[in-house]
Parts: C-alpha cells; structure tokens; sequence
C-alpha cells in the first residue's frame, strides 16, 4: 500500500473512532451556571448539598394537561455532561472561568441523585417533575440542560397527547423533520411517539430509538414523471401493491383512478395533502368502494393540528400525517418549566427550605417534595404534593383512610450518579409510551376536550 493510501486509511479509522465517542453535552449551557459555579468554589460554598426542583407554574392558555417527556433523552445527557481537552480549552481560551474552575471541572461527574415524574406521565401547575439532590456544584451545572430538553420535549408531547386525543384511536404519523432544527427534529419524533404517534418520517429518530419508520414518495416523484400513470406504476413497482400514492397532485378524482389501475384493489392506501379534506376524504371513499379498492386507506396530511383532526372525526380517515403543529408544540413551543433551588445546606450543616419570593408570579415554594395522584374509582381526582422543610423524604401512602388510591408519581432516575437505563433508549421511549396511555386513561373524559379550560386536576399542597 502506498503512503498516501496509508494515511488516508489511518485517518478514516481515526475519524471512525472519533464517532463512536459520544459528544459531550458539558457546553450545551448557559454560562451564568459556570460562573456560579466559580464564585461558590472560591467562598467554600459549592460543596453544600442542594436540592433543586423542574416545576410549571402555569400551563399554556387553554391546556387542561401537560406531558412530561424527554426525561430518557435528559438522562443520556447527563451520562455525556463531561469537561475534556476540547471543552477545557475553550472555556480557558473565551476567558470564561479560572483555573481553579477549570480543574474542578476537568474531573466533573454527577454523583447526586435524580427522581421524577415517570415519562409520559401527566403533569399539572407546580407538579415537582423533576427533583436532583446533590452538591451545588454537581447540579446547578444541569439547569440550562434539564429546561432545554424538557421544555421542549414536553410541549411537542402535550401537543401530541392532544392530537391522538382527537384522532379517537386511528394512527397519527410524525412528518414534521422539515419544520424543525435537524436534532429538534429528531427530539420531537421520540416525543410525539412517547405521547401516542405510531410513527415518524425520521429516519435518525427511527434508528436511535427503535421507532417505527414511515414515508413513501412526495409530488416530486409524480412531477419527475411524464405523467401520474407512470409515476404510480413505478412506484408499485419499487414498494409493491400496499404502498401509499399520493393522489392530489392533479385531479383528485383521475388520481384515485389511476392509483387503482397502477396496484389493483389491493392498494395499501391513497394520501391526500390538499383541498377541503373531509369532504375529498367521502368523495374518495365513495371512489373506492366503487372502484371495488374497500380495503385501501386513506391517509391525510395538510397542515393538521388537533382541532383539524377533530373536525375530521366522522370523515372517512384511516390516519393523520402531522408535521409543523406538533414540532412546535401547537402553538404552545415551551412549558415554561423552571429549575430552582428549594433546599440546601446552610453553614450549621443542617438542610433548610429556601424559595424566591416575589411580588408578582414568579415565587416558588421552598422544600424537598414528592407527589401523588389521587384515585377514585381508577379516575383521578387530585394531584397531591407533600412538602417537608427538610431533610426528610415525605412518603406518598397508596392507600388513603378514605379508601381513596394515592398513585405515587416519582420514580428513582439516577441514583448516586448511575442513570437507570431502563429510562433510556428504545426501551425508555416504550416504557413512557406506555405510561402514558396508562396516565391519560385515569383523566375524566371532559378533561380532555381540547377547548380551553382549567387544569384538569386541582393540585393539594400538603406540608409533612
């Protein structure tokens, strides 16, 4: 081998090597947490134990629930949120923190604890989702990380809850990768399906997370063609007979047609992207049962949200393909979580509530809590959260006198600095998926409708 091929070969491995390290999340940060950090090394307070907590104080305008999602993602984050050479380098060469900094940082590892809210679980106004107890150091450092991929994940989750909601049991499919940054997209599919979507059109997502992939061909695959004819029977003849063929590129109705005659009545299903749905979703119905294609589906896509989901009720739909409304959360991109400290170690050793106080809506209440939900009948009734002032752990009991269930809501995330990885990967994103079903089925019917409304729980603060 010559030397130049031998370099080149050396290189590729190295460059092979260096994609499987995994990124370090470690600057995904606002810098304020790093000068915190700073200033509380030198004056001997960083080693304090604290206790901070991810809450709402609202919902979005008209929101009778949340969905807590994103929590498996999180964990992985955190398991990456290291310093190396790279990281260290550019915090000295910015200017951004000391030495001192620099060397605390360079053998930085969470060693606290993490519990919460199970993912996929609902959540309400002061819903203490997330709680991490461990030194300032080690957690003021996750805030920026924690509110970033909750927020965001949250809101495309509850947004998604609403829709499948609204389909009433038919399939909704995640195609919203072109409306969103390249990793929100990928974010956003895992959260969708976390909150009931049986697919999505992203492949990276599809890979990461074991979801299942959907997709078939775009109008630029009929516009390619000399005609739709012959864009159908190339694409049957790529995909086979149970593909989806998108028929409105032109006349809806000659589209139907040749869609038909290109796979026979075994046509997996016919994709409408425009014109007045529910009234072409009858039309092409009607089409197809004539046509003798009874067992072909019709799929629809078109700007969707839940409330054009809902309108599509008593149509003739088979499933929903939803892109820009669930990427953005409908209208609500954020859940305005926040991460603020309620408990720490003051100078006496002793662990103490501490909360903001505020004038406005910005207060927050001090103490460790834990929180359950109250069962009457399987449905629920109440969200309970129990608050202590200090270092004792207030425990959730199942059953109440009243003969009431108290479904306890915080589930053990990382315990001494280890993620349980049952919350991770594929087999986190089933688990919340599943959690969720199980969450959103204990609701009252009526706290599901999608006009605007209060919480659908009244929240019980209780001091222990």
């Amino acid at each position: 081998m010559s030397r130049p091929s031998a370099e080149r070969e050396l290189r590729s491995e190295e460059r092979a090597q260096e994609d499987l390290r995994p990124m370090s999340t470690a600057l995904l940060t606002d810098r304020y947490e790093l000068t915190m950090l700073q200033a509380a090394l030198a004056d001997g307070t960083a080693q304090r134990r604290c206790v901070f907590e991810v809450f709402t104080r609202r919902l979005p305008a008209g929101r009778r629930y949340g969905v807590v999602a994103g929590t498996g993602r999180l964990l992985e984050a955190i398991a990456d949120f290291r310093f190396a050479d790279a990281e260290l380098d550019w915090l000295r060469s910015a200017g951004v923190v000391d030495d001192a900094t620099l060397t605390f940082l360079a053998d930085y590892r969470f060693t606290g604890s993490i519990s919460g809210y199970a993912e996929g679980e609902l959540f309400f106004p002061g819903s203490p989702v997330l709680v991490v107890d461990g030194t300032f150091a080690e957690a003021v450092v996750l805030e920026t990380l924690a509110l970033s991929i909750l927020n965001y994940d949250s809101a495309v989750a509850s947004a998604a809850s609403r829709m499948t909601w609204a389909a009433n049991g038919r399939p909704c499919l995640e195609m919203g990768s072109r409306r969103a940054h390249e990793d929100a997209a990928v974010a956003a599919a895992r959260a969708a399906v976390v909150a009931g979507f049986a697919g999505t059109s992203n492949l990276e997502a599809g890979r990461r997370y074991g979801l299942d992939t959907i997709g078939t061909a775009a109008h630029a695959f009929t516009l390619l063609h000399d005609d739709e004819e012959s864009a159908f029977a190339s694409q049957v003849a790529s995909a086979g007979p149970g593909t989806t063929l998108l028929v409105d590129t032109y006349d809806v109705t000659r589209g139907v047609e040749l869609a038909v005659a290109a796979a026979g009545t075994g046509l997996g299903a016919v994709r409408l992207d425009s014109g007045d749905l529910p009234t072409l979703a009858r039309e092409v119905r009607e089409q197809l049962d004539a046509l003798g294609a009874t067992g072909t589906r019709i799929v629809v896509s078109s700007d969707l949200d839940e409330h054009a989901i809902a309108a599509l009720a008593v149509a003739p739909v088979d499933s929903y393909g939803v892109g820009t409304s669930v990427v953005t959360g409908s209208g609500a991109p954020t859940c305005g979580m926040v991460y603020k400290l309620v408990l720490r170690e003051g100078a006496d050793g002793e662990l103490a509530a501490v909360a903001k106080v505020s004038a406005g809506a910005k207060s927050s209440v001090g103490g460790r809590k834990v929180a359950g939900r109250r069962l009457e009948g399987g449905i629920a009734t109440e969200e309970v959260v129990l608050t202590s002032p200090d270092a004792d752990v207030p425990v959730v009991d199942p059953v109440a006198a009243s003969g009431d269930v108290l479904r306890p809501l915080h589930v053990p995330l990382v315990r001494d600095g280890e993620v349980g990885e049952a919350w991770t990967g594929s087999e986190g994103v089933q688990r919340a998926r599943e959690r969720h079903s199980a969450s959103l089925a204990e609701l009252p019917r009526a706290a599901k409708r999608l006009s605007a409304g209060e919480p659908a729980l009244p929240t019980e603060v209780v001091v222990v």
